[in-house]
């Protein structure tokens, strides 16, 4: 009982703590109908932006909506790609990679300097809502309905909605070993959650400020974020190619993720730790997914 009373403790100070970041940060604002515009036009990029709508076998809405990021030259040949997958955080959709981590230049600038491999980009939504109405169009959640309302039913999912729609219309090299997956705080947190489920999915992983637990709601999908240290053993039996874990040391989650990093080295879990100065912060995983994406296919 002691023991279940400090986990739970441990867990309640970890989603305190997320909402104090995200209210510091001027976030934590409830917008009941932000529109993004679908991109901005007076930029260009030397990719090609699509906006994909699938189905969602979950419950909640009938449809998502993702963007895929295309090489330059994808409609002119045949070649087949690896698939990066970026999930957002908190009060985030699947435009705040692109419109908060400036990444689709990033990738231009990496895949010119010949430092990163032509690679498709996707950004998935994966925001809990519980129906067409609470969906909106994709609208941005607030804080307390981000932490609280994780259930696992998205992240159950993922792979069917999201990998195999994506395999299904572009062409992708659909193996363990050209499928990579990363995000940002909760998403990272999602991000470990979906390849320690899919160990057969995903060869590369980035955890970008990462939580470790939810703040679980029950559901038929709650056990998808159940038995994540016997989920593990099976993942790294046969280990990712790179797990990459990242962290500021002004970052909340620092503390946990050094902890985390204990129970990986001595699991003797193969993994590589870079930290940076600063917090959870914008600046932070923008350098982060510079680096991740720099070490994704170097097997190739």
């Amino acid at each position: 009982m002691k023991k279940r009373w400090h986990i739970l403790f441990h867990r309640a100070a970890s989603a305190l703590g997320t909402l104090l970041i995200v209210a510091s940060c001027g976030t934590s604002r409830y917008n009941a109908n932000p529109q993004y515009p679908a991109v901005n036009a007076d930029i260009r990029y030397e990719g090609l932006l699509e906006e994909c709508m699938y189905r969602s076998s979950g419950e909640g809405p009938a449809q998502r909506r993702m963007f895929v990021y295309l090489p330059e030259d994808y409609y002119e040949n045949t070649d087949r790609y690896p698939v990066l997958y970026m999930l957002h955080g908190a009060r985030g959709n699947e435009l705040s990679w692109i419109r908060k981590g400036n990444i689709l230049h990033n990738i231009d600038s990496l895949t010119s300097a010949s430092k990163m491999k032509e690679t498709i980009v996707v950004f998935p939504n994966v925001n809990q809502y519980e129906d067409e109405e609470d969906y909106g169009k994709s609208r941005l959640k607030g804080a307390m309905e981000s932490l609280f309302e994780i259930d696992g039913t998205v992240e159950a999912a993922f792979v069917n909605d999201v990998v195999r729609t994506i395999d299904s219309l572009y062409r992708t090299c659909s193996d363990k070993e050209h499928r990579a997956i990363a995000g940002l705080s909760i998403g990272a947190m999602q991000s470990m959650y979906i390849s320690a489920n899919a160990p057969a999915m995903f060869d590369y992983v980035g955890l970008f400020s990462s939580m470790v637990h939810p703040v679980l709601r029950r559901s038929e999908h709650s056990s998808f974020y159940k038995g994540l240290k016997t989920k593990m053993q099976t993942q790294f039996s046969t280990p990712p190619e790179l797990y990459y874990i990242m962290v500021g040391k002004a970052d909340i989650y620092y503390p946990r993720m050094k902890r985390f990093c204990r129970y990986l080295e001595k699991n003797g879990y193969q993994y590589r730790l870079h930290i940076s100065r600063g917090g959870h912060q914008w600046y932070n995983w923008e350098e982060f997914a510079n680096i991740f994406m720099q070490y994704i296919w170097q097997d190739d």
